[in-house]
């Protein structure tokens, strides 16, 4: 008969080498790694560094949009300007608010990158230019 060793005992009588104890060491760095990138949330430096650069320009967007909402709706003749940007097609609103000056911000040389699309959209799905202000 064979006498059988349960896992407690084989595993209290292990005497690793030098090499398994490097191999177990390589593959722990790895599975960590490996883990840290799938699920763990880690992104490389570059990868930071673009999402850092995209939530910079959302965020300057958003504070433009905020700026434009308020001085396109608070202007003496709103209604008028309201009424011609919803004439003016889809594709070319951004454009047209970043030429009128409402994407740009005061003391600012040029409009801020996806404001004038977002404006747009924000006065004309609010219906009247002082009712956006509620929202």
């Amino acid at each position: 008969m064979t006498d059988k060793v349960n896992i407690t005992t084989r595993w209290t009588n292990i005497e690793p080498t030098k090499s398994f104890v490097f191999w177990a060491c390589v593959a722990t760095a790895v599975l960590t790694i490996f883990v840290g990138f799938k699920w763990g949330g880690w992104v490389t430096g570059g990868s930071a560094r673009e999402m850092a650069e995209s939530y910079a320009i959302e965020a300057r967007a958003d504070l433009a949009v905020a700026s434009c909402v308020e001085r396109f709706s608070h202007g003496p003749d709103s209604g008028s300007r309201l009424a011609a940007l919803k004439k003016t097609d889809s594709w070319m609103r951004g454009s047209y608010m970043d030429k009128a000056g409402w994407a740009t911000p005061v003391g600012a040389a040029e409009p801020v990158q996806l404001a004038g699309e977002r404006c747009a959209e924000k006065l004309l799905s609010s219906g009247s230019p002082t009712a956006s202000m509620t929202n």
